[in-house]
């Protein structure tokens, strides 16, 4: 027979009671007496029985996440930071990258206590269930139900733009991104783009928005160049994500001009990867580990709670300020 909690307990010379809860990394034991019942469990091999615990709590201590795709290195690292912060909570998630129905009914067979989904298509239909979902998305959708978590695109745009504009004097500004209709998030970025350069009252040249039909690094590469073949030539880009943004610098490359010199480049998406890039990457976005930190909390807090108060949580963007942007006077000498 397995080692329980009455054996620690009584080794501990603390009550049952005092042990589950140091077990659960409750704040009401002692930290001393919580990492003394900590060292003591893993000494005697203690394995949690998570069979009764369901049975007490009605809970799997589980999450499951519908993962949109695996060939994102931003949703990749997004996920892979969600995994990281659900391991320093008594939570486990399991991943599943069937479609959304497929997903939400082997979540059910698992029984687990909340879902996280990314919501990034518009045709997404969602049936009512009684498992939690915290969505990570867009939060103007007027037909969700379930809370959101936003990573506040427009605001994003209108940063980038304050940024190119008023700090560096970029008034030729062109950007690149999925103009798909499908994809509610790619369709925030650009109209946040057209917002804020309005709110400049900066005109924008047809030419300058250049539609990559894909989120792919080929897809970047591929808009840039036709961007750079007229005369009328950008002195500011703003890519839609790293991948894109990542083809963008190829191509501007290969046209032999210089970034900053010739070209600045911002980028949407803000993860550690962009710095180091063959031209460190200037990008505006939540950083990926806040982003991950305040999908994980508000998950648990629905889940535990039962509600999650506000219903819409929208991030606030940063940028950070690398090499691939400069003056307007500098590019114009």
């Amino acid at each position: 027979m397995g080692v329980t909690i009455k054996d620690i307990a009584k080794i501990a010379g603390v009550s049952y009671s005092t042990v589950s809860k140091a077990l659960n990394n409750s704040p009401l034991v002692k930290p001393t007496t919580k990492n003394h019942i900590l060292k003591l469990a893993k000494e005697m091999g203690y394995e949690p029985n998570f069979a009764a615990q369901r049975l007490v709590s009605k809970q799997t201590k589980i999450i499951g996440l519908i993962w949109p795709t695996i060939e994102r290195v931003v949703l990749s690292t997004l996920v892979t930071n969600i995994s990281n912060e659900i391991r320093k909570t008594p939570y486990s998630m399991i991943l599943s990258v069937e479609s959304i129905p497929n997903s939400l009914e082997t979540f059910k067979s698992f029984q687990v206590d909340g879902v996280i989904l990314f919501d990034d298509h518009i045709d997404i239909s969602i049936e009512p269930n009684n498992i939690p979902i915290l969505i990570y998305g867009v939060a103007e959708k007027e037909s969700h139900h379930s809370p959101i978590v936003d990573a506040n695109h427009k605001q994003a745009m209108l940063e980038a733009i304050t940024y190119l504009h008023c700090e560096l004097g970029h008034t030729k500004i062109a950007y690149i991104g999925d103009f798909s209709k499908t994809d509610r998030m790619q369709m925030e970025k650009l109209n946040g783009f057209k917002k804020a350069m309005d709110n400049y009252d900066l005109s924008i040249d047809t030419h300058f928005l250049v539609d990559t039909n894909g989120l792919d690094w080929y897809d970047g590469y591929h808009s840039v160049n036709k961007l750079l073949e007229g005369s009328n030539r950008p002195t500011a880009i703003v890519g839609g994500s790293y991948d894109i943004s990542g083809g963008i610098i190829r191509g501007i490359k290969e046209k032999k001009l210089q970034i900053p010199d010739d070209i600045s480049i911002i980028s949407y998406d803000n993860i550690p990867q962009m710095a180091n890039m063959e031209i460190p990457l200037t990008s505006i976005g939540v950083p990926v580990n806040q982003l991950a930190a305040e999908i994980v909390q508000s998950m648990i807090e629905l889940i535990e709670n039962k509600t999650l108060n506000p219903n819409v949580r929208k991030m606030i963007p940063k940028i950070n300020i690398r090499q691939s942007c400069g003056r307007i006077n500098k590019i114009a000498d």
